[in-house]
């Protein structure tokens, strides 16, 4: 008598049976931990702030300028995971943690990531257009620059809302979802206006925002528009690794 018995290696991939917002939150803290402990080097040598910024943070952050962006064009993604103050990063990473555990748990893990990346980038081009065609906004181009994720949890929060307006994140508290993420919006801007008098960050909101409706509008419609990018990284992150061995035992 034969059986076939399967055995299977467990492999190493980013996201697959994991929780992506524990991943996002440990990139992001990541990323500040690193370039804190850089900034501190900077200091320790008697380096001016200045020149850490122009040497690491600069090519980091989304600058106001096209022709600056194209010289960076990786500050598309790295900007969304750089946090310049304690408080910036605490506090995004708690709405992070709430906006995206629960958009997790009503849609699943698949659309966090792409989620997360693409409304990164619409966010930076709408804040890239806002410089440019806001005249308040252009005098500042030519030094103004944009770090954080809050555009992409401004995706995430508008996201969740769509899938769930009536959720109760508290039980015992009558308070719809929806009203967690006018909070969010509220205290993002108000943040910005009263630590730097700065709204040049509002157009990076609408453009996440914008994303995070779109993405699961067409969700609920039965479109994935994350489908394809979840191949793409599955394929690369299974690239080396072995696969299914089938072994007949007698």
């Amino acid at each position: 008598m034969m059986h076939v018995e399967e055995r299977n290696t467990t492999p190493l991939s980013l996201g697959e049976e994991k929780n992506m917002v524990i991943q996002l939150l440990l990139i992001n803290i990541t990323v500040f931990v690193l370039l804190f402990f850089t900034e501190v080097i900077y200091r320790m040598e008697g380096n001016p702030l200045a020149r850490y910024y122009d040497d690491v943070l600069s090519h980091l952050t989304l600058s106001a300028s096209f022709s600056t962006v194209l010289h960076n064009p990786w500050s598309l993604i790295t900007s969304m995971f750089v946090h310049n103050s304690f408080w910036m990063i605490v506090s995004n990473m708690i709405w992070l943690a709430c906006f995206g555990t629960m958009l997790q748990n009503h849609a699943g893990r698949q659309h966090i990531l792409p989620l997360y990346l693409l409304s990164g980038i619409v966010g930076a081009v709408f804040y890239l257009l806002g410089m440019q065609f806001i005249p308040s906004f252009r005098e500042l181009q030519s030094f103004a620059s944009t770090t954080g994720a809050s555009a992409c949890i401004m995706a995430l929060a508008v996201g969740a809302t769509i899938v769930a307006p009536g959720y109760r994140l508290l039980p015992n508290l009558p308070i719809p979802f929806w009203i967690i993420t006018l909070i969010f919006l509220l205290v993002n801007i108000g943040t910005h206006v009263v630590n730097s008098h700065d709204l040049t960050m509002v157009p990076a909101l609408i453009g996440g925002g914008l994303t995070g409706l779109l993405y699961m509008q067409q969700w609920k419609k039965g479109n994935d528009l994350g489908a394809g990018f979840n191949r793409t990284l599955h394929k690369i992150t299974h690239l080396f690794h072995p696969k299914t061995h089938l072994h007949v035992v007698k």
